[in-house]
């Protein structure tokens, strides 16, 4: 790669607090050859600084991490200028900030507890990982769900079945409309073989529950009762100027029925899964600290009342 010519660039800050010129030592890379030519990370001993500014140094790599790859010389150019800009500003405004705040005692508690924190919590999710099941068992989600059925309860219709969309002058309408009606594997295999020369699109249901609105959005049909109209249902045609819509409804399920399991299992793991969690975590806590207690590790000065 080509040696970058150094020169010297002045920033000018509009910002009330930095007025002043900022001397900026940059080593303009993309003047020369485009960054994106540079593909290697620093790895030698002295890394190729970019710039400095107030004593901080921004080096090659950093830059040549932010560029994606295969892109062209303009572009990397752009996405370099922008990042260095920001870098830069970040660095004036921190140096800035740590001249003119004066609470600096109570901003390094924070940080400390904030480090604390987060130590603890990286420490509680790796003994999570090792020591609490990911995933409940079958039987504990069915008896879950057994359990709290009445708080199951549906916000939308659902349904399962068969949706199959028409070009308006498709052939064998009649039999179609047999077919979907029908809805025996022998029925679904003749869709199928249909639907692959004459469908628009045909989309199958049969072994997952979905949203009734989410099906109507797909048709020109408009309800205002989706409830009354679906009830006791298991067979829409509709129609519009260019297409034919046909409905087959294996089964369905009513707003403020009990959710099917299959939908309230991955809201049943997640629940039971928090609880393991929550229950370790404080189970966990107890533990150290009735060790803590038991090993004299605490000494107590004072009864606190």
């Amino acid at each position: 790669m080509k040696r970058a010519a150094h020169i010297i660039m002045y920033i000018h800050l509009s910002n009330s607090y930095l007025r002043t010129k900022l001397k900026v030592i940059i080593f303009v890379i993309a003047l020369l050859f485009p960054i994106t030519a540079c593909k290697k990370h620093a790895v030698d001993a002295v890394r190729e600084k970019v710039l400095e500014v107030e004593g901080k140094f921004l080096y090659l790599d950093q830059v040549q991490e932010v560029l994606p790859p295969n892109i062209n010389a303009a572009d990397s150019a752009k996405i370099a200028q922008s990042f260095i800009r920001k870098w830069v500003t970040d660095v004036l405004l921190y140096e800035n900030a740590e001249r003119n705040i004066t609470n600096k005692t109570e901003i390094d508690a924070l940080v400390a507890d904030y480090r604390k924190t987060l130590i603890i919590h990286q420490y509680q999710q790796k003994m999570i990982e090792q020591r609490v099941p990911k995933e409940p068992s079958e039987e504990g989600i069915k008896a879950f769900y057994d359990q709290y059925k009445a708080q199951l309860s549906l916000k939308e219709n659902v349904i399962q079945g068969i949706l199959l969309i028409l070009p308006a002058n498709a052939p064998q309408k009649a039999n179609v409309r047999n077919w979907v009606q029908s809805g025996t594997t022998k029925a679904l295999e003749s869709i199928e073989k249909y639907s692959m020369q004459h469908a628009i699109s045909y989309e199958y249901y049969g072994d997952k529950w979905v949203s009734f609105s989410e099906i109507l959005k797909k048709t020109p049909l408009q309800l205002e009762n989706q409830t009354s109209y679906l009830s006791g249902r298991r067979f829409v045609e509709v129609n519009d100027s260019t297409r034919s819509y046909f409905l087959g409804i294996q089964a369905s399920k009513l707003i403020g029925q009990t959710e099917p399991y299959e939908m309230a299992k991955p809201k049943i793991i997640a629940l039971i899964t928090n609880k393991l969690k929550a229950d370790f975590i404080s189970k966990f806590e107890d533990e150290i600290y009735n060790d803590a207690i038991k090993n004299e590790t605490v000494t107590f000065f004072k009864q606190v009342k």
